[in-house]
């Protein structure tokens, strides 16, 4: 790091929401609530499509692996965002900060692939009902999520190591609650063009990429669905990617409007609007949105509470 001689910052103190300031309870109390439903509500899909043998499909097990990188990365943002709202201490460490943002990025690299993973299986269990199981075998399936898993590392590592090798010589306030690349370059004393030419390049191909080939995949299933001459079966097909088409939607609405959209677009305010859409409300919908609209995981959840009133 030929800056590292230069860097004369230790501590960062993340800024948070001062603009309500006068709301700063209300909102801690808030994102609280919305915090621990998002943790029961993951840990409850997790639970359910372990014991519940109904539940043993790929796609189960996707959603299963998705449900724990929600509770990783509200884990990443969440508490120190709790903390900042709820003290005056705002002051994170260097080293804390990097950690975040690594964390941060690897996080929703691996969530960017993992929802093209889900995309996929979907789009085989329509096409290729009968062959289902035998192409997303158990082995097929761990060593997907095990690719995707490892795929988040060099995204995180570049990203952090190249930023932080540049000096921070004050100020030390991020406009922000939560250490992420756009507010962090701000406060850089050296020229970070080229590192911000590199980054957008990246994110664009982290979100777009596997955006793209989720919208493939669907155009695949749609073609498909559309050639079967059943009426329920069409409807059957359709309810089945339903509820991971929503979160889509939501995952990639937010994030393309932080990172890609113009910057002169939105007010920091409106940004840290967004970052609060992806990081604390979408890990608590995603569970509420497999829960309402999978009839299976519904019949799931009410054979366990019946499991549960019998034993009492």
């Amino acid at each position: 790091m030929i800056w590292a001689n230069q860097t004369v910052v230790t501590e960062f103190i993340l800024l948070g929401f001062p603009t309500l300031k006068q709301f700063q309870f209300l909102l801690f109390v808030v994102i609280l609530v919305i915090y621990i439903t998002s943790l029961l509500g993951n840990i409850l899909i997790i639970l359910i499509t372990m014991v519940d043998p109904a539940l043993s499909s790929p796609m189960y097990f996707f959603l299963r692996n998705l449900s724990f990188l929600e509770i990783c990365f509200t884990l990443v943002v969440v508490p120190k965002l709790l903390a900042i709202l709820f003290s005056e201490n705002k002051s994170i460490s260097f080293s804390g900060c990097i950690a975040q943002m690594f964390f941060f990025f690897f996080l929703g690299t691996v969530e960017c692939f993992l929802l093209v993973a889900m995309a996929y299986d979907r789009y085989i269990a329509i096409r290729y009902p009968l062959r289902y199981t035998s192409i997303m075998n158990r082995r097929m399936c761990i060593q997907i999520m095990l690719t995707l898993w490892i795929s988040g590392i060099p995204m995180g590592t570049v990203q952090v190591k190249w930023l932080f090798s540049f000096p921070f010589c004050g100020p030390n306030e991020v406009d922000h609650f939560f250490c992420d690349g756009p507010p962090l370059i701000e406060l850089v004393c050296a020229d970070t063009y080229k590192f911000e030419m590199h980054s957008l390049t990246a994110t664009v191909i982290i979100i777009m990429v596997p955006f793209v080939l989720i919208i493939v995949s669907y155009i695949c299933i749609i073609h498909t669905v559309l050639r079967m001459t059943s009426a329920e079966g069409r409807y059957k097909a359709f309810s089945t990617c339903s509820s991971h088409l929503m979160v889509v939607i939501l995952f990639y609405g937010t994030s393309s409007l932080t990172y890609i959209w113009p910057k002169s677009s939105y007010s920091p305010d409106t940004k840290k609007i967004l970052s609060l859409s992806y990081t604390v409300i979408t890990p608590m919908l995603n569970p509420i949105i497999y829960s309402l609209r999978n009839n299976e995981v519904k019949g799931a959840m009410w054979r366990t509470l019946s499991r549960k009133r019998s034993s009492w």
